[in-house]
């Protein structure tokens, strides 16, 4: 740090510390390393002061505080996004995960949602109602984040993409105006706010229309054994696109968790696993899923009927917080039997075994929005493939992170080239062109026109 930046810090912290009711962390805390801390243990950054906002009101003081003394910004919401934009070196966080506040009305179908909220904290208050958010697959997913990313998740194809659920959403942009934006009001905002990630402002509050889902559902959920990988994933293929809206199929080639509920010898033993969630009345569930159960020969059936807060929570202990993680995705049009080939090569080098190939059924309600109606640009495909890298020694991170490029590259020549910003691998990965598509130009001009400073440039860059 230079004798210019330390004199920035010092008064910018002296600023906050009088403007935010929040906690203000600096270097010398004996919180900091704790604070700066997110999700994904790869990310080591070391930001100059976060402050802990606790109210609208304290991103205003933030904000403010910025515009002043102009450091390099990030915004953190769940702090669960895998290239850990929700923290920046030498800069300030505005940290927004006290902000958890979920209110919800069972009369209009909506909810108003803090943007520190997880999808944990939504699932609870809504299922009390019988009522959903399409969310993600881990409940400990920030709300703020897969929503502004696009949101896929396991009720898309019924449902759309988290970010179509949207009603509006309360910003504060730059200049410390705090605005309402919907299809009514500042419409340009609101487009970019679904599926066009940061830099936009910082969101304090989000309304969601909810859709009538639960307490229980039916969910498949089926290991197949991984020498019947190429003939599983070829008929789950041909399969997943035909099935009804109310399903999202998914199938990853993985390896068995050491789950408690699993015997202990087939711990770590490579598999395929399937999985869908039916959108539909309970009791037709498991024969709508059943076609996923009859692929090939299942060593484990887990299908049943259950709590959707519960299936959400389950792949929690599978994606633990400080573990590391890299992830890269590509969107198909179609998936021929090169572009199967091709998944099942990268299943074979897998590096660990928490890495894993996951493909995703989108369509459905997805491509029912136009292709201009959201800054999420990819609604014309068909699947999503995502190369997700995971371990925890940090020896292996040349060859984990090695893998899921190589792997990504291979399968390059079978994608749109499209990629989802909330799987965009780590900073020097991120093509706008790549992750926005024709929409790059638009959200560019919509930036600069509510932040003409670039006081957010940054944490726009940091997908």
């Amino acid at each position: 740090m230079t004798a210019t930046t330390t004199t920035r810090d010092h008064a910018l912290v002296t600023t906050l510390r009088t403007t935010v009711t929040g906690d203000v962390i600096d270097r010398a805390d004996a919180r900091y390393d704790e604070a700066r801390q997110v999700w994904n243990g790869l990310i080591d950054r070391y930001p100059s002061v976060i402050a802990r906002c606790t109210s609208r009101a304290d991103v205003i003081a933030a904000l403010a505080a910025a515009r002043e003394y102009r450091p390099p910004v990030s915004i953190r919401g769940g702090g669960h996004q895998i290239a850990g934009s929700a923290v920046c070196d030498d800069g300030l966080v505005i940290d927004l995960s006290a902000m958890t506040d979920v209110t919800v009305d069972p009369d209009t179908r909506t909810a108003r949602v803090g943007p520190g909220a997880r999808w944990a904290d939504v699932n609870t208050a809504t299922q009390r109602h019988g009522l959903v958010v399409p969310g993600g697959e881990v409940s400990e997913t920030g709300v703020a984040g897969l929503t502004l990313g696009g949101g896929m998740g396991v009720l898309q194809r019924a449902y759309g993409l988290s970010c179509d659920a949207l009603r509006s959403i309360e910003i504060v942009t730059a200049d410390g105006t705090v605005r309402t934006a919907s299809r009514t009001e500042h419409p340009d905002l609101f487009w970019a706010a679904r599926g066009g990630g940061r830099g936009l402002g910082v969101v304090t509050a989000f309304e969601f229309e909810l859709h009538a889902l639960g307490p229980q559902v039916a969910m498949a959920q089926v290991i197949y054994p991984y020498d019947e990988a190429a003939s599983v994933l070829a008929a789950w293929r041909d399969l997943a696109p035909r099935m009804p809206e109310t399903v999202s199929p998914e199938i990853a080639l993985w390896s068995i968790p050491p789950d408690p509920a699993i015997p202990a010898e087939m711990h770590g033993v490579p598999m395929v696993m399937v999985a869908g969630l039916h959108a539909g009345p309970v009791d037709e569930g498991l024969e709508v899923l059943a076609p996923l159960t009859r692929l090939g020969t299942p060593m484990m059936d887990a299908s049943a009927v259950v709590d959707y807060a519960t299936s959400q929570t389950g792949p929690d202990p599978l994606f633990p917080a400080g573990a590391r993680y890299f992830f890269k995705s590509h969107f198909l049009s179609e998936f021929d039997d090169d572009a199967v080939a091709a998944v099942l090569a990268a299943g074979d080098a897998r590096p660990t075994p928490q890495s894993l190939v996951i493909v995703r059924t989108m369509g459905g309600a997805i491509g029912r929005v136009g292709p201009g109606e959201s800054a999420f640009a990819h609604r014309g495909a068909r699947f999503n493939v995502s190369i997700d890298a995971g371990w925890t020694d940090p020896a292996m991170d040349d060859a984990a992170i090695g893998w899921a490029r190589g792997a990504w590259d291979s399968l390059t020549p079978f994608a749109t080239g499209g990629v989802y910003v909330n799987f965009a691998g780590l900073d020097d990965d991120s093509d706008r062109r790549a992750v926005f598509g024709t929409h790059a130009a638009r959200l560019d001009a919509i930036q600069r026109t509510y932040d003409p400073d670039g006081l957010l440039a940054g944490a726009a860059a940091r997908h």
